[in-house]
């Protein structure tokens, strides 16, 4: 029995530290939401620069960025990239009324947040000013 509790206790405390951002960076981005609310600082990996991309499949320019990105993503060590689908499934347009493009008030995709490797957040897009964009350009132009 006192194997069990250690054991489920461990199990809980792994499950926990994944959810506090400890993630690693894998091959290829990571992909999440569909469309539904979420904590970015769950998806954030120690150490590196993350780069949160809002997107949708029904978004030309979204799509532009999609190899790009995944190149940056598997060509530089301290550069994780994560793809946030601003799409519920069943919507088959940009999906502007879902739950993370309202969480994030988005107005226009793709969108990006860049955090640096403290957790702390580098740059932000916002309606009007784009430099989040800007600085992942940089690194695109880079690695091309």
């Amino acid at each position: 029995m006192k194997f069990l509790l250690s054991l489920l206790c461990s199990l809980s405390l792994a499950t926990s530290a994944l959810a506090a951002g400890t993630h690693v960076k894998g091959q290829k981005p990571l992909s999440i939401s569909q469309g539904a609310a979420v904590n970015l600082a769950d998806f954030l990996v120690p150490g590196k620069v993350t780069i949160f991309d809002f997107t949708s499949e029904y978004c030309p320019p979204c799509r532009a960025y999609a190899e790009p990105l995944y190149i940056l993503h598997a060509n530089s060590p301290g550069i994780v990239v994560v793809k946030i689908d601003i799409n519920r499934p069943e919507i088959h347009r940009i999906d502007w009324d879902s739950p993370v493009a309202r969480e994030f008030d988005l107005h226009s995709i793709p969108h990006f947040k860049v955090y640096g490797p403290d957790g702390r957040l580098v740059a932000e897009d916002t309606t009007d000013d784009r430099p989040a964009r800007a600085l992942v350009n940089k690194w695109l132009s880079a690695v091309q």
